[in-house]
């Protein structure tokens, strides 16, 4: 069953009549109510596509959190063939926050890197909800490095409220974590993309996405404290996440006008939960054209025009 948020009541209400006026002509008592369903279902259409088209931050924001949003695992599935996870750290042990390996992406190989929330309690407990810990971060470092050492390049997809701010992952490094897997990417001579398709929160998100292009979804999200945690400490009140979501300028549209990410990937009308493969297939397109812009550069370039990406971010605001 589809997943309304609030928000969108008025498109639940026109979908859910046109749904029963379906199941009434289904019932084969000879009555035809096509017309009526055309006009309902036209109704919410449009209804939906003027509701998407005005999304405030804090709308946004729900809607990067949609439970029924395509995860990593779907874009993997839809994008990358062949592929084949490698696990473990070699320091510590596995972290399932962080999903990763190699495979092809339209016939090239490619080092695939993401992070996955799960989608069922078994699933969200096992992939930690997306947050990782220091495991995590060093297997991403340990693939990138992987792929760089061949020349592949890195595709990373963020979706993450954050890394784990539990008390053994402070332990075993979490800062320093962290801190290592930026310079990693930082440092990658091979071509490498970060898609933030859902939310990318802080450092957790920024460890795996200093790419040479950073791409966000038209509804995703990304900033460096989540709203709720910004109106704890602003106001100390999370009941004012809207204000803290809308002061924040954690939109995609927000970020590419500061040129903190490089482009923006339209999603369905209705989000990317309402049409998943589309989705999936236009990242796909703006991941390719990506790296389309990106080959033929040498090694140094690539690390040279990454560096300049970064250090150009708010100079010129």
């Amino acid at each position: 069953m589809r997943s309304y948020l609030d928000f969108e009541k008025p498109v639940a209400e026109l979908e859910a009549k046109a749904d029963e006026l379906r199941a009434l002509e289904a019932r084969g008592d000879g009555i035809s109510l096509s017309e009526e369903i055309g006009k309902l279902d036209a109704r919410a259409s449009q209804a939906l596509k003027e509701l998407y088209a005005a999304l405030t931050p804090w709308q946004k924001t729900l809607v990067a959190r949609h439970p029924q949003r395509p995860h990593f695992k779907d874009y993997c599935a839809g994008l990358i063939t062949e592929f084949t996870p490698l696990a473990g750290d070699r320091a510590f042990g596995e972290d399932e926050a962080i999903v990763g390996g190699f495979g092809r992406f339209r016939g090239e190989p490619v080092c695939v890197i993401g992070q996955e929330k799960g989608d069922s309690t078994e699933t969200r407990i096992r992939h930690n909800f997306g947050m990782p810990k220091p495991e995590g971060y060093r297997k991403a470092v340990r693939l990138a490095e992987l792929a760089d050492r061949f020349g592949l390049p890195v595709l990373s997809f963020v979706d993450t409220a954050g890394a784990y701010p539990g008390i053994e992952a402070e332990e075993r490094g979490q800062a320093e974590a962290i801190a290592r897997s930026t310079e990693a990417w930082l440092g990658l001579r091979s071509p490498s993309v970060a898609l933030v398709i859902g939310e990318g929160g802080s450092g957790g998100a920024i460890a795996i996405a200093a790419a040479s292009r950073v791409m966000m979804m038209e509804h995703a999200i990304y900033s460096v404290i989540s709203p709720e945690g910004a109106a704890s400490i602003l106001w100390r009140d999370t009941a004012r996440a809207q204000d803290a979501a809308t002061g924040m300028k954690i939109t995609a549209q927000d970020l590419l006008k500061f040129g903190i990410i490089d482009k923006i990937v339209q999603e369905p009308t209705g989000g990317a939960h309402r049409d998943g493969q589309a989705a999936i297939n236009r990242a796909g397109d703006a991941i390719s054209a990506a790296l389309g812009d990106l080959a033929g550069l040498s090694g140094e370039d690539i690390v040279a025009k990454r560096a300049d990406k970064f250090l150009a971010i708010g100079r010129n605001l």
